[in-house]
């Protein structure tokens, strides 16, 4: 095990993803993040099946940043109910995860 994470949620603008990948970077909060090409997702929501053209958010970070993360991307996202959803890194080249870390420590 690392004390490294992936944190991953959805948004169903472009732009909202884009914005919410680079400013989770500028500050800090993660050392990076990718941007999923858009999907279909199809999920219930208040009774009915909606479907819905969606992109993935992948947050690099660390388990010290993933609250202070959480916290930031749940004020700035535009659904009731976002999906976060916290993927454990079990392993990596050490180059890659100590930048990980180096990249999300305050300066």
């Amino acid at each position: 095990m690392t004390d490294i994470v992936i944190a991953q949620t959805t948004v169903d603008d472009e732009d909202q993803a884009m914005a919410l990948a680079r400013g989770a970077v500028e500050s800090k909060l993660a050392a990076g993040a990718h941007i999923d090409a858009p999907f279909t997702a199809v999920y219930w929501w208040k009774s009915e099946i909606e479907t819905a053209r969606e992109w993935r958010i992948s947050y690099m970070t660390t388990v010290a940043r993933l609250p202070e993360l959480e916290a930031w991307v749940s004020e700035r996202h535009s659904y009731e109910v976002p999906q976060w959803v916290t993927l454990p890194v079990t392993g990596g080249s050490g180059a890659y995860l100590s930048w990980v870390v180096e990249e999300t420590t305050k300066l």
